[in-house]
């Protein structure tokens, strides 16, 4: 079976987007960046778009330490001048990040670290709150008390009226930085707890850090958006596998559709809106139209020179769990409203009560860290647009 050569550009059915950046430029140069998750589809491409931009430090945080070499690797030799450090651990580790913030002191951060694949998440919903949800919070913990300027978490339009656990995972991490913003500009920051999984240290208790709650700047934003073309475990580089061993090639359904973009335009705008960032915003990028993964698998077989149906079997195999035909960019209870750049708008947030959803982030953790089998339903008791899925297909 003959390989083929491509742009992922040439399936989305439009033109690249690329805006103008200058302002972003000049909002890192000279700083430190800190990028979770920094090995990843996004993260990676975040680092190579920062290191190109004078930056006076960059620092790769990553679990997983193969992904992590390699962008390493990739910016030592394009970057030589760079000032680059590479740590591996979790977000889900207060200490260590705690270690981090106070040794490196970024003044921007891009929380790109998370579990995002659906039905392994269904499966290990546990293990989604613990990373998503808890991760984020340890790492805006840090973020604040350490003075940093601009968090910038990486969110998803699955988090929008979430039919699974990955998705519903998000809208917590969004209403968690939603909820970090308000407690500062209420001048309250000093009420937001510190959550801990392990027996407190002296060094790392919340009452260590009275001065530092006297100049709380952090800004807490988030950016919105669907799919990545071509990113790890997405469904390019799984039909270009089953097309080069001869098919078939597996859509869920013949029509569910999807938002796209290739991920040096979803970094652009990312970097963009975190730019504009104010605090407490969800911004939400203009994805343009969205794409059928029916449409897609058959393009991509013409692009190898073969007959969809005839040279390559495409097999329905319906959706998995938690699967929507149909993403929603924002909830339906939420307006848009505009910024300076026509492809970034601004979701106005779901009103909740700051202080009964923090106390109820607490003992969400303490469930999660027991692995009980109600996680989702304590979820849903939370997030009121999440419908827990019970492997139903779900159209909307």
């Amino acid at each position: 079976m003959k390989e083929c050569q491509f742009s992922i550009e040439s399936l989305l059915g439009r033109s690249p987007i690329n805006p103008d950046m200058t302002e972003v430029y000049k909002f890192i140069t000279g700083k430190t960046v800190l990028v979770t998750g920094g090995g990843g589809s996004i993260g990676s491409e975040l680092c190579r778009q920062v290191a190109s931009h004078n930056p006076k430090q960059l620092i790769i945080f990553d679990v997983y330490e193969n992904n992590a070499y390699k962008i390493q690797l990739e910016l030592r030799r394009e970057y030589p001048e760079l000032d680059l450090k590479v740590l591996i651990g979790s977000v889900r580790d207060s200490r260590k990040i705690f270690d981090v913030f106070k040794t490196y002191k970024p003044e921007i951060v891009y929380h790109a670290a998370a579990h995002k694949h659906v039905p392994l998440m269904e499966d290990s919903p546990c293990e989604a709150i613990k990373n998503n949800a808890i991760g984020t919070y340890k790492t805006a913990f840090a973020a604040m008390i350490h003075g940093c300027e601009r968090f910038v978490l990486i969110s998803t339009d699955k988090a929008v009226n979430p039919t699974n656990i990955m998705g519903a995972s998000k809208r917590l991490c969004e209403m968690i930085i939603q909820s970090f913003d308000e407690k500062i500009k209420a001048g309250k920051a000093n009420e937001i707890p510190q959550l801990f999984t392990h027996s407190v240290l002296k060094e790392y208790s919340i009452d260590r850090f009275e001065e530092a709650y006297k100049n709380i700047k952090t800004e807490f934003t988030a950016v919105r958006f669907g799919n990545v073309l071509g990113s790890n475990g997405s469904v390019i580089p799984l039909f270009k596998a089953q097309i080069e061993r001869g098919g078939p090639v597996t859509v869920t359904h013949k029509d569910i559709v999807r938002y796209f973009m290739t991920i040096p335009e979803a970094v652009r705008l990312v970097m963009l809106a975190g730019t504009y960032a104010k605090g407490g915003e969800i911004f939400v990028l203009d994805m343009g139209d969205p794409v059928k993964i029916d449409d897609l698998a058959r393009n991509m077989i013409k692009l190898y020179g073969y007959k969809p149906d005839d040279d390559i079997e495409i097999k329905y195999i319906g959706l998995r769990p938690g699967e929507k035909l149909f993403e929603e960019k924002l909830m339906a209870e939420e307006g848009l409203k505009k910024t300076a750049n026509n492809l970034i708008h601004i979701g106005c947030p779901i009103p909740f009560e700051t202080d009964e959803f923090l106390d109820n982030l607490s003992q969400l953790m303490q469930a999660a860290y027991s692995n009980k089998d109600n996680i989702k339903d304590l979820v849903a008791d939370m997030i009121s647009t999440y419908k827990v899925s019970h492997n139903d297909l779900v159209t909307v």
